[in-house]
């Protein structure tokens, strides 16, 4: 891989890092989106969004709201994705997904390390801007999204470098089982994700049984397909 479709991941991952809290806040975040974009810089528009909708089944138990701490798989899918790309199929997918889990947790950390540094800001000069002042209010909100960008370029790097290394040291490596365990344990980690996420969502009671019936008829609606 060249170091120029290297460096336009790199600002991918930084702007899809960016959009998760920051700016511009249009759901680029999204693995679903981040995923095939990154492919599609690769020239591998399949592998983005084969591990698009792998990283999304997984984010989909997140909430990024509040305090909340949790993985982030933006700038992780596209360092998947990296990893993925030379090496196809079931490989691949499996050593995407070990890069992707990886990177997330990463960035979750950085998140932590970045709210708390931000508080730490705000609350230095925190007198000034009860006070009104407009000017240090501007400046503070502008460092903090500057802190983020950093934040967003230092993890999607780290995940870029993790793919080198282990499309180096691991693509070649592995036993055929042992890549296509790799690859069934990321989709069955995926899927299990999701669907705690989707319970958890619906609930019990009646809700429960309107999604258990709508699941089903969608699944005898592709059968009779």
């Amino acid at each position: 891989m060249t170091l120029e479709l290297q460096l336009f991941l790199l600002m991918w991952g930084t702007l899809v890092g960016l959009d998760l809290v920051s700016v511009p806040q249009m759901m680029i975040a999204r693995p679903i989106v981040a995923g095939p974009v990154a492919g599609a810089i690769l020239g591998d528009l399949t592998t983005g969004l084969q591990l698009g909708v792998l990283f999304e089944l997984f984010q989909y138990d997140v909430m990024p709201m509040g305090a909340a701490r949790y993985p982030e798989y933006g700038p992780a899918t596209v360092a998947a994705v990296s990893t993925a790309h030379l090496a196809a199929g079931t490989l691949g997918l499996g050593l995407g997904a070990l890069v992707g889990l990886v990177t997330g947790m990463l960035g979750g950390v950085s998140i932590y390390v970045v709210r708390r540094a931000t508080q730490h800001a705000v609350q230095a000069v925190a007198g000034r801007l009860e006070a009104g002042d407009v000017r240090l209010l501007v400046r503070v909100h502008v460092t903090a999204i500057a802190r983020d960008a950093l934040r967003a370029a230092v993890v999607t790097g780290a995940g870029l470098g993790l793919a080198q290394v282990v499309r180096l040291f691991l693509a070649g490596g592995l036993p055929a089982h042992g890549v296509t365990l790799l690859g069934v344990a990321a989709v069955a980690a995926a899927i299990a994700t999701a669907t705690a996420g989707t319970l958890r969502v619906v609930g019990r009671g009646a809700n429960l049984r309107w999604f258990a019936a709508g699941l089903a008829g969608g699944a005898v609606l592709v059968w009779l397909r």
